[in-house]
């Protein structure tokens, strides 16, 4: 979900939150959950998120950009994604596949009127997200949102913005966990979070966030290397 393409952890570790298709399930415990690393991605990882976006079902693709769009205009999306102006996120599994994916746009606040009264700030954001259906309950969305939370913090915006199907109940606790204003109409549902401004800590908390993500995909690309390396040795059995 963007601001202007196709609509598409827990919140209290984001200073000042007081409180997709998939991600926040209530059936695992905290205990039993693997860790998660937000990476933000760029223009490099076309590939991969356009063979996420391809693996929603029908179903999930609804949820996600409020029609089941067709492999043509996903593909189209994942072509059209403005990587210097939007930001885009995702978490990884150990074969470097997308599990999660957050975007987060930026557009003037004139673009988006149901906030725009909100706040004084020249620019709002818009977040969309979607999660595998093989990495559902795991925490993967409310991770993505915290990630889009503080980043906004960080370059100055206080209003952060998502819409989406009222039958999405998986977005809506993301929301409501996160105290954001929940309006709905006509089957749909918009919904804004203001948020403080930036301080210290807000800003060393995205940029360590940002470095063990980086370290993490690192070491899973190098292992994924050095497996495929020995793969292709003679006598060695490919996994």
């Amino acid at each position: 979900m963007t601001a202007t393409d196709a609509k598409a952890g827990s919140a209290s570790q984001v200073p000042g939150i007081t409180g997709g298709t998939g991600g926040a399930g209530s059936d695992k415990t905290k205990a039993s959950r693997p860790t998660i690393f937000v990476k933000e991605l760029s223009r490099r990882a076309r590939k991969r998120l356009l063979r996420h976006f391809l693996a929603l079902s029908s179903g999930d693709r609804l949820l996600r950009f409020g029609s089941v769009l067709s492999d043509d205009l996903v593909s189209r999306y994942v072509e059209n994604i403005d990587f210097t102006r939007d930001t885009v996120f995702g978490v990884y599994d150990r074969k470097l596949r997308l599990l999660g994916v957050g975007h987060l746009a930026f557009a003037p606040r004139e673009a988006l009127p149901s906030v725009s009264a909100s706040t004084t700030k020249e620019r709002v954001a818009e977040f969309g997200v979607s999660v595998a259906a093989s990495a559902r309950g795991l925490g993967v969305g409310t991770h993505l949102f915290e990630r889009a939370a503080i980043r906004c913090r960080n370059v100055d915006i206080d209003t952060l913005y998502m819409h989406c199907l009222s039958s999405n109940k998986v977005m809506m606790h993301i929301a409501k966990k996160a105290g954001m204003a929940i309006h709905r109409d006509y089957g749909e549902a918009d919904a804004y979070l203001k948020l403080p401004p930036a301080n210290p800590a807000s800003v060393l908390q995205e940029a360590v966030q940002e470095q063990v993500a980086t370290l993490d995909y690192t070491i899973k690309a190098n292992l994924r290397a050095a497996l495929k390396w020995l793969g292709n040795l003679p006598g060695i059995k490919r996994d």
